[in-house]
């Protein structure tokens, strides 16, 4: 392959949706002489800038089509792009049909992605946004990268344009890098496409059960930044987000201020989020090493904040904490009287920023609304050889339409305590165990081994008497001694899936100590 173009580059093909930097681009263009075709709005800005274009309709002799669904498409175009210079018998075709090669493509697309992330969008203004005519020029050229040049992203501008100032034309490297470019954005652009139709029905409603699991799996995701380390130091890592996933995403929150967010902060805040989001009153969660170390209700953020410490100040010095509701100054105040990794919220008002900002080190993120956020697609967990994908854990259980199979039925404050705990326990990395009451966590007993050594640790950890709380258990209790335990300790009521081929020894334990049993029939591991 020749080091230069042959010949130089005399037309150019400019269509754009995104138009930052085309007109300087175009107007480089004209000044090196390159004939430049265009249409639609591109076309105007640059007449409107006094770059002389020649329009596509002008030059294929056809006019738009169809609202502008058809323009490009047409083989005046896709000849001139597609000819294989050094082949005679394409150069005779053209010349022929009295064609011109076109020597550089410059188009971006349609912006599919971030129409599709709106809220609300209509299928039909959705469906509007896939590009046709673009990915097909731009393969088209990418194909042909031996004899023509493609740019689908300003960024490139310059460098393309430093190159034909000094040489007429592209380097075979220039083309070919702009050519897996181009092929790695329509790829994305089609995945993004799949991804959408996969997650909606044929009326543009999202369906309560997302897709089967498909035969071939393709993951489209975008380098956000690169991360200091890993979970560790000697670790590399980075974070890439999903192009479609909603800004109320902890990864795709507005960092406000402080350090850089490391990986295992975006673990933490991701953990807290999904927690904190569960709760329709005001609520506040903080998070260590991706379990709860407190969860709590409120009547405004500082109560919520204030309760949920409670429940395991030890281990938050150093977590992140997140809210549902904007935060105020008076819960701002209190946070920067310790040490924390982090805070998310909808938003922070400006004495909580002013507040914040005291802590230089200390990351502030803002999601904006969270009713966006929604778990679509499948949990995916990388395994030596392969992935792993399940749906998310998205159930959602009524706690009092549970099978209570106790003698003692639950009182009114049992429930909703009960209520409270199986909403945390299911974000508790199992074996799990919660004690709280109504409102708050009281203790809990995460990722050990044996059940009741989380039942053990739950009331080890516990700051204040559990005498009357009640306990969450994600999965059945296998023999009698966690209910046992949790007795000892002032336990009440209990909240579990069962499904133990001893539950009735289960069962028999709560009639001995008089606490009230109900079953939910889910199970909620976390591994």
């Amino acid at each position: 392959m020749e080091t230069v173009m042959q010949g130089r580059v005399r037309r150019a093909l400019v269509s754009v949706h995104d138009k930052d930097g085309i007109v300087e681009f175009c107007r480089a263009l004209q000044e090196m002489e390159i004939e430049i075709l265009s249409s639609g709005g591109t076309a105007r800005l640059l007449g409107e800038n006094g770059i002389v274009v020649t329009s596509v309709a002008d030059y294929t002799g056809s006019s738009e089509m169809l609202g502008g669904r058809v323009k490009t498409l047409h083989p005046r175009i896709h000849a001139g792009i597609l000819a294989v210079r050094s082949n005679a018998a394409h150069m005779e075709d053209l010349k022929r049909a009295e064609i011109g090669t076109i020597d550089l493509v410059v188009v971006n697309l349609y912006p599919f992605e971030k129409t599709a992330a709106i809220d609300g969008i209509s299928l039909p203004e959705v469906l509007e946004m896939i590009d046709v005519g673009g990915p097909t020029m731009v393969r088209a050229a990418a194909k042909n990268f031996a004899h023509v040049g493609v740019v689908v992203r300003h960024e490139d501008y310059a460098g393309v344009i430093q190159e034909l100032r000094a040489n007429g034309g592209l380097t075979a490297e220039t083309r070919h890098r702009l050519s897996t470019l181009a092929f790695r954005r329509t790829a994305a652009y089609d995945h993004a496409v799949c991804a959408y139709l996969s997650q909606i029905d044929a009326d543009g409603k999202r369906p309560d059960e997302v897709a089967v699991f498909p035969e071939r799996l393709e993951i489209d995701l975008v380098k956000t930044q690169e991360l200091r380390y890993g979970e560790n130091p000697h670790q590399r890592a980075a974070f890439y987000r999903e192009p479609l996933a909603p800004a109320s995403f902890a990864g795709r929150a507005r960092q406000l201020q402080g350090k850089p967010l490391s990986f295992n902060n975006i673990l933490d805040f991701d953990s807290a989020l999904g927690l904190v989001v569960e709760f329709s009153n005001s609520a506040c969660v903080i998070v260590k090493h991706g379990n709860p170390c407190g969860a709590a209700l409120g009547a405004e953020p500082l109560l919520a904040f204030t309760r949920a410490l409670e429940c395991d100040p030890m281990s938050a010095f150093g977590g992140v904490i997140a809210f549902n509701r904007a935060l105020d100054g008076r819960a701002a105040a209190s946070i920067t009287e310790q040490f924390y990794e982090g805070v998310i919220a909808p938003e922070f008002d400006a004495e909580a920023r002013q507040l914040l900002g005291k802590k230089k080190k200390l990351r502030v993120l803002e999601v904006g609304d969270l009713g966006q956020l929604r778990r679509d697609g499948f949990d995916v967990r990388r395994v030596g050889g392969g992935l792993l994908l399940q749906d998310w854990d998205r159930s959602n259980e009524n706690v009092r339409e549970s099978q209570s199979v106790t003698r003692r039925k639950p009182t009114e404050q049992e429930w909703q305590a009960m209520t409270f705990a199986w909403t945390v326990v299911k974000h508790v990395k199992s074996n799990a165990i919660v004690y709280a009451n109504e409102d708050r966590t009281l203790g809990i007993g995460a990722g050990q081994m044996s059940r009741v050594d989380s039942v053990r640790l739950g009331i080890e950890k516990a700051q204040s008497p559990l005498q009357g709380a009640v306990m969450a258990s994600d999965a059945f209790f296998p023999f009698r001694d966690g209910l046992d335990t949790a007795a000892q300790a002032g336990i009440t009521a209990v909240i579990q899936p069962g499904g133990s081929v001893r539950d009735k020894d289960v069962i028999a334990a709560a009639d001995e100590h008089e606490m009230a049993m109900v079953l939910t029939g889910h199970r909620h591991f976390r591994h």
